[in-house]
């Protein structure tokens, strides 16, 4: 996440589909479409998804560069993010895992909420991401990036809220969230926990919006390093996209169906 200079202005999508009949006795002949969908594991819930910057946002730094209140102090609209030395941007990363766990989700039965829907846009600010999720009354909410450490630091890290007023109620459902979701990443994609951040793969930040304004529980990873050479290669394969993406959605699926 951490950022290149001033990058995509978008609005939310809501959209759910469920695809597959999971009950024992239910097959698609006898089973309509409502019946089909109760049966899927995240019927019902929403989730709230916040690909991390935007593709063009470095084509409009008055906006990006505008200053915003993130519910402790001032801070900038936005970043255009970071990216690896061969210039693959943190950006298209992060939409690109986005789009897989949306799919993911939404073959579950869920309806997601995307804070941006392309990578050709500038923005929208983090207060706005924030209000997008909480507006939707998501059940969950993740916000997706890579990080711009140091060159010789490695792995991940989970962001955790500090209460700060908004988000009061929902931070020991974050902490859940971001424990599950910390193991099913690491187990899954055999990414290490950062090295160079936080406490086993756990950092508790109260300088950014999207964590102090949220209302639904809600975590951010850094998913690894992108200035770092090994995790740069992993992190630009579509290949580990999906992977992470099949973490996170292993991850919402077991802590939601662990919080009906």
């Amino acid at each position: 996440m951490t950022l290149r200079s001033a990058r995509p202005r978008t609005v939310a999508t809501l959209a759910a589909s469920g695809l597959a009949c999971l009950m024992l006795a239910c097959t698609t002949a006898n089973a309509g479409p409502a019946t089909q969908r109760a049966s899927l594991p995240l019927a019902g819930k929403i989730v709230g998804i916040d690909p991390g910057h935007n593709g063009r946002n470095y084509s409009d730094p008055s906006y990006i560069n505008r200053l915003i209140w993130n519910g402790r102090e001032q801070e900038t609209c936005d970043t255009t993010g970071t990216e690896t030395d061969s210039g693959y941007t943190e950006a298209q990363f992060n939409f690109n895992v986005a789009e897989y766990l949306a799919s993911d989700l939404r073959a579950e039965g869920a309806a997601v909420v995307l804070t941006r829907t392309s990578n050709n846009g500038v923005g929208p600010c983090v207060p706005e991401r924030s209000e997008i999720i909480n507006r939707a009354h998501a059940n969950v909410a993740i916000d997706i990036h890579a990080d711009g450490g140091p060159a010789n630091g490695r792995g991940f890290t989970i962001l955790e809220p500090v209460a700060d007023g908004p988000n009061d109620h929902v931070i020991g459902a974050s902490k859940t969230f971001g424990e599950v979701l910390l193991q099913r990443y690491h187990d899954l994609t055999r990414m290490p926990v950062s090295d160079y951040d936080g406490t086993n793969g756990i950092s508790y930040r109260n300088n950014l919006a999207g964590l102090n304004l949220t209302t639904v529980p809600k975590v951010l990873i850094e998913c690894g390093n992108m200035r770092n050479s090994t995790d740069a290669a992993l992190l630009v394969r579509s290949s580990f996209q999906r992977l992470a993406a099949r973490a996170f959605a292993e991850a919402i699926t077991s802590y939601l169906q662990a919080t009906r």
